[in-house]
C-alpha cells in the first residue's frame, strides 16, 4: 500500500517537472522571438524570470522582495509591456539558489487574488540600451499643483453624481466612466455640440475663480464656456481621440483631480508618448498637440510609472528598464474645459480638420528639368513621405528577403558590410559573423534601428561617410528606384562601388517594370488589389534567374518600347496599386494606418471629399522608378571598375551582384 502511494506521488513528481520544463522552453522562445536573446545551458549570475513582468502585474517592488531573499540583487530589468523580467545577483551561487527556489514556484501577485507561477532560465550578460528621454508632445504643458488640496475638496465635493442620468447637465453613464456637462452638452453621436442650445445654468460657480486665475497666468486667451467632468474608478478610461475641430477653439485644458493617471499621445505616424499627470495638475493642450495628436487613457487597474517618481514628478515616462514599476489606480476625476467654436475652424492641419476635409487636391508634381528640381522632387515625395510614414511603413518591414539573406550569409566570418537605404535595419542582425553598419536617408527609421540596438546613421545614399575601399560587401535593396533621374540613379551605384576593398561584393535590388516574367504574376500583383500596407517590393520566396544570353538593354532612363516615358515637365501619373506599371516615372500611393502628418507641408499628402472611404485614410504619394529589363544591368557595365557576377529577377525585382575590380 505504502509502495503504491510513493509511486503516486513519485510520478505526479514527474509530471510537475515535466510541465515546468516545458514551460521554460516556451519561455526561452519567446526571449529569443521578442529581444534576440539566448538562454545560457549553465548558471550564470543573471535569471530571467518569466511571468514576473510588469506586463503580468508583477510591480518592481514585489520582484525585488523576492528576489533579494536569495541574495544581493545588482540589477532589475522590468522591460514595459513584457511579461518578463531579469535580475542579477551579485554572484553565481546566489543566482543557482534563487533558480532552485523560485522555477516553478506560485506567488499571488500584490493588490489581488491572482496566483502565477514563475519560471527561470539563465542568460548571459544582458545589454539593455539606455532609453532617450521623451519630449512631451509639442505645445502640450502640464503644470502641477494648480490648486491647494482645499479646493481640490471643494470642487470634488461640487459635483452630484447622485442619479444615473440628469437631464440639466446631460449626465450620463458611459461604458468606460461616467461624464456630466456644463455650458454645453457633448454629443458623442456627432463628436460635436449643438452650439444654439446651451444647457441652462453655464458652468459651475466654483470654477470661476480658477479660470480666472488660468487667465492671469497666461495658460488660456479666451474664456471656456463648456466643462466636461469625466469620472473614472480603476479600470475605467476614454479611447484615443483628437476633440473635433469645428466644435471648440484652441485651447483645451483639463484639470485632474482624486488622483494621478498617464494619458497616452499617439501621433499620426505612431509615435506615443505616455504623460504622467498628477493630483491637482493642469493639462494644457494647444497648436500640435491639440488638433494632431490623439489623447486618450487606456482602460487598466494599473499604470506603468517611472519607481524613483513614484508619484511625484510630472512629464513623460521614460522606457527605462531600470526604473519601471506599477502602481494602482484610484478613483480620478478631471474637469475638461473648452471654448465653443462659432466660426470654421482653419488649422494648418486640414487632413485631421472636418471644417477643412474636401476642400484641397494638391496636383501632381512634374517630372524634373535639371539636378535642383530632382533633388526638390526626391526631397518633397521620397525623404519627407518616408519620414512621414516611417512607423507603419517599419510595421510592413518585418522578414528578409531569401535571396539577400542567402548572399550575406555566404560572405566569410568577419566581413564589414554597409547597408545603404538600410530602413528599419531588417538585414543588420542577419548573421552575427558579419560586422554590418546601416545608414538611411530618414532620421525616424535610423531611431527605429537604434531601437532595435543596430548599428545605423543618417545620410544621403550619394554621400555616404564611409572611407574609400572599406566595405567587404555593401548591399542597395530598394533604395535606387527613388532617384529620379538616370545621372542620380548612376552615381548612386558608383558611390555603393566605392566603398568596396578590391574584390569586394555589392547586391542591388531595384523595383521591376515588368511585373510578370516568364508568364508568372509577382507577388505583388497576386495580392489582393488595395492591400496597401504590405511589402511593394515583394518579400521574395521562389525567384526566377535571368538566362545567360541576356541581353545588355540600355542604359538608366532609356525606356524606349518599355512603356511610356515620362518627359520632362509633364506630370508625374499616380499608380494604381497592385497593377501593372503604365511608366517607368510614377508616384505610387501609401496609406497610412491609423493617422496622418505631422505639420501643414504638402509632403506628398492628398486630401479626398468628406465621407469619402479615401478621406479615412492619409495617402502619401513616393516617387518611384522602375527599371525595365536589361536597364540596371546597362548601368552597372557602364563602370569600368566592376564586374558582373549575376543578374536574375527576384519577385518583382531586378537584381544584380557586382564585384569590385
Amino acid at each position: 500500500m505504502e509502495s503504491g502511494k510513493n509511486t503516486e506521488d513519485h510520478l505526479k513528481v514527474r509530471k510537475m517537472e515535466k510541465k515546468i520544463l516545458r514551460k521554460q522552453i516556451r519561455a526561452q522562445h519567446m526571449l529569443m522571438r521578442h529581444e534576440g536573446i539566448e538562454c545560457a545551458s549553465h548558471a550564470t549570475q543573471s535569471l530571467v524570470i518569466a511571468n514576473a513582468g510588469l506586463g503580468n502585474g508583477m510591480s518592481r517592488h514585489q520582484l525585488h522582495r523576492i528576489a533579494e531573499n536569495y541574495g544581493v540583487v545588482e540589477t532589475l530589468l522590468m522591460p514595459p509591456k513584457k511579461p518578463y523580467s531579469f535580475v542579477k545577483y551579485e554572484s553565481t551561487e546566489e543566482a543557482k539558489k534563487a533558480f532552485d527556489a523560485l522555477n516553478g514556484k506560485e506567488v499571488t501577485l500584490e493588490d489581488s487574488v491572482q496566483n502565477i507561477v514563475l519560471y527561470c532560465n539563465f542568460v548571459e550578460k544582458v545589454v539593455w540600451k539606455n532609453s532617450v528621454p521623451t519630449s512631451l508632445p509639442p505645445d502640450l504643458k502640464v503644470i502641477e499643483n494648480i490648486i491647494s488640496p482645499e479646493e481640490e475638496r471643494e470642487m470634488l465635493e461640487s459635483i452630484d453624481w447622485r442619479g444615473d442620468e440628469d437631464t440639466q447637465n446631460a449626465q450620463k453613464t458611459l461604458k468606460h466612466r461616467r461624464v456630466k456637462h456644463f455650458g454645453y452638452e457633448f454629443l458623442y453621436v456627432n463628436n460635436n455640440v449643438d452650439k444654439d442650445k446651451p444647457l441652462p445654468g453655464g458652468l459651475p460657480e466654483i470654477c470661476i475663480p480658477f479660470l480666472e486665475k488660468c487667465l492671469k497666468q497666461g495658460y488660456i486667451k479666451h474664456k471656456p464656456d463648456q466643462l466636461t467632468v469625466n469620472q473614472y474608478e480603476p479600470g475605467q478610461g476614454i479611447p484615443p481621440h483628437i476633440d473635433t475641430h469645428s466644435a471648440f477653439e484652441d485651447e483645451i485644458i483639463s484639470l485632474s483631480l482624486g488622483s494621478e493617471i498617464v494619458m497616452d499621445f499617439k501621433h499620426p505616424d505612431g509615435h506615443t508618448v505616455a504623460v504622467m499627470l498628477p493630483r491637482r495638475s493642469l493639462l494644457v493642450m494647444t497648436g500640435e498637440s491639440r488638433y494632431l495628436w490623439s489623447h486618450g487613457i487606456t482602460p487598466r487597474k494599473y499604470d506603468v510609472i517611472q519607481a524613483s517618481e513614484l508619484g511625484q514628478k510630472v512629464g513623460t515616462i521614460t522606457a527605462d528598464v531600470r526604473d519601471l514599476t506599477l502602481k494602482r489606480r484610484e478613483t480620478r476625476t478631471s474637469f475638461t474645459f473648452r471654448k465653443v467654436r462659432r466660426s470654421s475652424c482653419d488649422c494648418i492641419y486640414p487632413s485631421v480638420c472636418d471644417s477643412q476635409k474636401g476642400q484641397q487636391r494638391q496636383a501632381e508634381p512634374s517630372f524634373p528639368h535639371s539636378e535642383m528640381e530632382a533633388s526638390e522632387l526626391e526631397q518633397e515625395y521620397v525623404h519627407k513621405v518616408y519620414e512621414e510614414i516611417a512607423t507603419h511603413f517599419s510595421s510592413t518591414r518585418h522578414s528578409p528577403w531569401p535571396r539577400v539573406a542567402e548572399f550575406l550569409r555566404s560572405l566569410p566570418e568577419g566581413s564589414i558590410v554597409a547597408d545603404v537605404g538600410c530602413g528599419n535595419g531588417k538585414y543588420l542582425g542577419i548573421s552575427r559573423d558579419l560586422y554590418m553598419i546601416g545608414c538611411d536617408r530618414s532620421k525616424s527609421l535610423v531611431d527605429i534601428c537604434a531601437e532595435k540596438n543596430s548599428q545605423a546613421f543618417i545620410c544621403d545614399a550619394l554621400s555616404v561617410p564611409i572611407r574609400s575601399g572599406s566595405c567587404d560587401a555593401c548591399i542597395s535593396i530598394a533604395v535606387i528606384h527613388h532617384f529620379s533621374t538616370a545621372e542620380r540613379r548612376l552615381a548612386a551605384i558608383r558611390e555603393l562601388v566605392r566603398l568596396l576593398k578590391p574584390g569586394g561584393k555589392a547586391l542591388i535590388y531595384v523595383w521591376a517594370m515588368e511585373q510578370e516574367y516568364k508568364n508568372q504574376k509577382s507577388k505583388y500583383l497576386k495580392k489582393k488589389h488595395g492591400s496597401t500596407d504590405k511589402e511593394e517590393e515583394s518579400n521574395a520566396g521562389t525567384s526566377q534567374g535571368l538566362p545567360d544570353d541576356e541581353t545588355d538593354g540600355q542604359l538608366l532612363g532609356d525606356s524606349k518600347d518599355k512603356g511610356c516615358a515620362v518627359q520632362p515637365g509633364s506630370r508625374l501619373p499616380v499608380h494604381t496599386n497592385r497593377t501593372a506599371f503604365p511608366s517607368p516615372d510614377m508616384l505610387v500611393p501609401w496609406h497610412l494606418r491609423g493617422g496622418i502628418r505631422k505639420k501643414g507641408a504638402s509632403v506628398g499628402e492628398v486630401s479626398f471629399p468628406a465621407g469619402s472611404k479615401e478621406s479615412q485614410q492619409p495617402v502619401f504619394h513616393r516617387y518611384y522608378h522602375v527599371f525595365h529589363e536589361g536597364e540596371l544591368e546597362a548601368a552597372c557595365r557602364s563602370l569600368d571598375c566592376v564586374r558582373m557576377l549575376k543578374n536574375y529577377y527576384d519577385q518583382g525585382n531586378w537584381c544584380v551582384v557586382l564585384e569590385k575590380l
